[in-house]
């Protein structure tokens, strides 16, 4: 696949199966992930793979933070909450490992670069075929979450990218009229 038509064509999809990536597919993804724009090369990113059991536990904490944020949440809640991470085979937490003390490249830079990161996991994922879905979500900012990820208090939870082969239908892409997004001062 060229490089146009992976940028025109990527996206979303919410129905993953497996298998996972396997250990090429991902070695592919996290090489295209560290290619993200990056000042002063501060690799401020870091990713937390679950799959397996791991996505098991991931689904254990975000019950736990249910359950710390409402302590009358209900069983439906919580059992919904532990499945969230059984969506895809595996998935990605993306995070912004913030140095914060780094003249001239603000928190907020670092957090757009390990956004970009976790874009060129999507894109990565697509060129080989793959599916990948980008979740944030409340769980990204909860303090449980964040404590149990082991996350710092300046870093930043940027997306869980769920990743895993396609299952069924794909949405049409939609055309975007590109007027509405560009202004130009002449």
């Amino acid at each position: 696949m060229d490089a146009m038509t992976l940028l025109h064509e990527r996206s979303s999809m919410g129905k993953l199966m497996a298998p996972a990536p396997d250990a090429e597919q991902l070695e592919a993804i996290y090489r295209a992930a560290l290619r993200a724009p990056d000042h002063k090369e501060l690799r401020p990113w870091r990713f937390i793979e679950f799959s397996g059991e791991g996505r098991e536990r991931l689904g254990e904490l975000f019950a736990e933070a249910e359950y710390r944020e409402d302590p009358q949440v209900g069983d439906t809640a919580l059992n919904a909450a532990r499945k969230k991470p059984l969506r895809a085979p595996m998935v990605i937490a993306v995070v912004a490992k913030v140095a914060p003390e780094v003249p001239k490249v603000p928190k907020m830079e670092q957090v757009i670069s390990a956004g970009c990161a976790a874009h060129a996991i999507l894109l990565a994922a697509h060129a080989q075929g793959l599916g990948a879905m980008w979740r944030s979500g409340k769980y990204a900012f909860d303090p449980v979450v964040r404590k149990g990820l082991g996350l710092d208090d300046d870093d930043e939870l940027i997306a869980f990218i769920y990743l895993g082969t396609l299952g069924g239908r794909h949405k049409p892409i939609p055309e975007h009229e590109i007027g509405g997004f560009v202004e130009r001062w002449r």
